[in-house]
């Protein structure tokens, strides 16, 4: 299982909001519900579950601002994939307050 931070970036809206596209993006995320786990943050979306899953959906969460009618979007993307053992954002939490 894989974690994906991804943080989709809309170029030219002609205001500096950008909740708009946020809430487009989560709209799609719900249609995969029971497939993947996802959270919003301040700053970008965690995605968690089967690499070849997500990665689809990181290109599918790249399309909405060209679907509202935008000419560019910029995508930052990371993956953690660890698999030596079960790879969860909640175990990834609890492994470090567990520490604290």
């Amino acid at each position: 299982m894989a974690i994906v931070d991804i943080t989709v970036i809309p170029v030219g809206t002609g205001t500096p909001s950008v909740s708009e596209y946020v809430a487009e993006i989560h709209k799609v995320l719900q249609q995969y519900e029971g497939r993947v786990k996802y959270q919003l943050t301040p700053m970008s979306t965690l995605i968690e579950g089967d690499l070849k899953l997500l990665l689809e959906i990181v290109h599918e969460l790249h399309e909405v601002p060209f679907r509202k009618g935008l000419k560019r979007v910029c995508t930052n993307v990371r993956i953690d994939d660890r698999r030596d053992k079960e790879n969860t954002m909640e175990r990834k939490l609890q492994s470090v307050q567990a520490k604290l």
